[in-house]
């Protein structure tokens, strides 16, 4: 089989899977919430952007532990003058950095020529060496390494945290989305069931009239009837379109946006979508919030990168010992001689200290801030969380008393309606009878989608969206 042909069908293969994926979902008459999230958190490119902030910060840590890689260093000069060969240099030394301030230092040197420093004298067999290299008092047990590697472990529990803040928001935005457009679609019914009542009292109205029982008046106010269901069922047709072209913007497939077929409808409202477990503590809810777990390892972040600033007022003492090896005809390995080394001492200290003393300042600034953000975030989100549960029990209890409402004004259009049969009530009487049922109606959806709201907003406060998902 040739490239081209294997191409094809690869191609045609991806298409037909694609095709099904496509419309294995519109092709169902519900589409379930469930059914949507899964699609959310598979395919949405946010959901693969969060995870891009896991492998960024897996390569900040392995930057850091660079700092640790051993290194080689290798020179090499020679001077060719006159015939004369003044001086051949060749060093070579290997670095090992250790989580102290302490590095394990080893090299070669071979120098041949007549004219050189004379401290840089060897054999013809050369000179080998391995010593350390010590931060006595600033860097030895706090230094750049070691914080960077401590920083770079907290730089990848914020990234978890950020990663679960963009699927929070990504989650709670994506719901109100299903639920507006299970708003709309469960109003169409009402509306439609609406116009049926409308034509069929249209229709019985216009028989009466026809039968000389009504009047052209009474045949024309049930018509007009008809025609404001109707534009009511035109409006609201053009804000289920609205929020389903809303709903739409979170489906993909493949990096491909999905669109839903017209046939397709949400779950209905009855059903709730959202359980909460009001008998978790707050405090413990609030705390493990991303959104304080991030600002808490940014304190963290903060806190060692101070205890490096507060290192710096310390001086710099750097001491080195490097045994000297040399080698022989009688012996390959390097011999060593006690009395053969190198050894020296660096001091540095700053007179005033005016920069570390402000860098100082700064970080504690840097620290306090965050501290002080922490706590008002906590108290917002606990206010907020406490607040959806009171707007809860609130709904609930208008929730119960707006269903008995609904079915009183049921029973009261069915006793209108039997005495228009019998000629005892008029279309106007109907219209009123069926207005205060149908805005029952409308308002109990608008509570049934408010206390879907409120518990959406519980969760996302208190941190279950992720895990009522999993």
């Amino acid at each position: 089989m040739t490239q081209l042909n294997k191409a094809f069908i690869l191609t045609a293969f991806i298409f037909l899977l694609f095709t099904q994926t496509t419309y294995s979902q519109s092709d169902s008459t519900i589409f379930s919430y469930k059914e949507y999230l899964t699609n959310l958190l598979k395919y949405h490119p946010i959901v693969k952007q969060a995870d891009l902030k896991i492998k960024f910060a897996a390569a900040e840590q392995l930057a850091a532990k660079g700092n640790f890689d051993p290194v080689v260093s290798s020179s090499f000069k020679q001077k060719q003058f006159d015939d004369k060969l003044y001086y051949s240099l060749f060093k070579n030394r290997l670095q090992i950095p250790t989580r102290l301030g302490i590095d394990v230092v080893a090299g070669y040197e071979n120098t041949k020529g007549q004219y050189f420093n004379p401290e840089n004298k060897t054999d013809q067999f050369g000179l080998w060496n391995v010593g350390i290299e010590a931060n006595l008092l600033q860097g030895l047990l706090v230094n750049e390494r070691n914080v960077a590697l401590q920083q770079a472990k907290i730089f990848q529990e914020m990234a978890q945290n950020k990663r679960q803040i963009m699927l929070n928001d990504l989650i709670f935005s994506a719901s109100t989305a299903y639920l507006d457009w299970q708003k709309y679609h469960t109003i169409q019914k009402v509306i439609d069931e609406s116009i049926t009542i409308a034509n069929t009292y249209f229709e019985n109205t216009k028989q009466a009239f026809l039968g000389g029982e009504k009047t052209a008046i009474d045949t024309l106010e049930a018509f007009i009837l008809l025609q404001d269901r109707t534009m009511l069922s035109q409006k609201n047709e053009m804000l289920i379109s609205k929020a389903q072209q809303k709903l739409e913007n979170y489906l993909w497939f493949n990096d491909v946006p999905l669109g839903l077929r017209q046939n397709t409808k949400p779950s209905t409202i009855t059903t709730p979508i959202f359980q909460i477990n009001t008998a978790n503590n707050i405090k413990n809810m609030v705390d493990n919030q991303p959104i304080i777990q991030e600002k808490l390892n940014k304190q963290a972040y903060y806190e060692a990168e101070q205890r490096l600033k507060r290192e710096k007022l310390k001086p710099k003492l750097k001491a080195k010992y490097n045994p000297l090896l040399a080698t022989s005809d009688n012996s390959i390995l390097p011999n060593y001689e006690l009395s053969n080394y190198t050894w020296g001492i660096e001091f540095s200290m700053p007179i005033l200290l005016r920069s570390e003393r402000a860098a100082i300042q700064q970080g504690k600034i840097k620290i306090e801030e965050t501290r002080l953000d922490i706590q008002n975030k906590q108290n917002e989100l606990t206010n907020k969380i406490e607040n959806t549960l009171e707007q809860q029990a609130i709904i609930q209890r208008q929730l119960a008393l707006q269903l008995r409402n609904v079915a009183g004004y049921q029973q009261l259009l069915d006793a209108e309606n039997q005495k228009f049969l019998f000629g005892e009530s008029s279309v106007f009487l109907l219209n009123k009878r069926q207005e205060k049922y149908i805005n029952g109606q409308l308002k109990l959806i608008e509570l049934q989608t408010k206390i879907q709201l409120e518990t959406l907003n519980y969760l996302y406060f208190s941190n279950g969206l992720l895990s009522m998902n999993n």
